[in-house]
């Protein structure tokens, strides 16, 4: 596969070099190239290196039409965050009137501190960072988040396999929030929730959780995607 085929999905009309001045929300997509072999690892057994990434491309552009819809409603400014390909790959792929951004090295922890921190270095009062795996993900939980955030400190989509679908903070907590939030985390496990939560009000942080959603990750959550792909939202 040289380029996946180009996402029907609704072209931005930002600049892509430029946030707008107005814009005080920032949301950003977590996500990478959808190559066979690197894609959705955890599904290669059950789908084969192709289908797990045909899978991801999938939940990318279905997660992406439901980020649109929510920059327009909030409004906010949109990021894609990108790994495994070029700019130019991710241009072919997801469309050239976007705001394309390198996650940067490091783990997880490390790529999220630097999106938040680079966003609200750019000004932004409430960041709102999601990945592709949570096909639930709808409008209304992201308007739900940035709402939340002129409330309280941070606020987790908590994920029933016990991780979060979605993190968000306001720009009066990223100082506080930053070590204790992203640093030595139990990433990909069934703790990181938990440690993510005891961890922010630890730090003084108000935390609000949205409800809790499934992902898709493993062979067992395929029925999931298929339901929703099925039988829409």
């Amino acid at each position: 596969m040289t380029h996946p085929r180009p996402c029907p999905v609704k072209q931005r009309q930002d600049s892509c070099d430029e946030a707008p001045p107005q814009m005080s929300a920032r949301l950003i997509l977590f996500t990478r190239f959808p190559r066979p072999g690197e894609a959705k690892t955890r599904l290669i057994p059950a789908l084969g290196p192709r289908g797990a990434a045909h899978l991801h491309r999938d939940l990318a552009e279905h997660t992406l039409r439901t980020l649109d819809e929510a920059a327009s409603a909030v409004p906010c400014v949109l990021d894609l965050r990108y790994t495994g390909a070029s700019e130019a790959e991710m241009r072919g792929w997801l469309g050239t009137d976007r705001r394309y951004l390198d996650q940067g090295s490091g783990d997880l922890g490390s790529r999220l501190a630097l999106a938040m921190g680079a966003a609200f270095e750019a000004a932004a009062q409430r960041v709102v960072i999601v990945g592709t795996d949570c096909p639930e993900l709808n409008r209304t939980h992201l308007e739900q988040a940035f709402g939340r955030l002129l409330q309280v400190d941070l606020v987790l989509g908590p994920a029933w396999d016990g991780g979060y679908y979605l993190v968000g903070l306001r720009r009066a907590a990223w100082a506080r929030a930053r070590g204790p939030l992203f640093s030595n985390m139990p990433w990909s496990t069934r703790l990181l929730l938990a440690e993510s939560v005891s961890r922010a009000r630890a730090a003084g942080l108000e935390v609000a959780q949205l409800e809790p959603l499934g992902d898709v990750d493993r062979p067992e959550d395929l029925a999931l995607w298929e339901r929703l792909r099925d039988g829409g939202r």
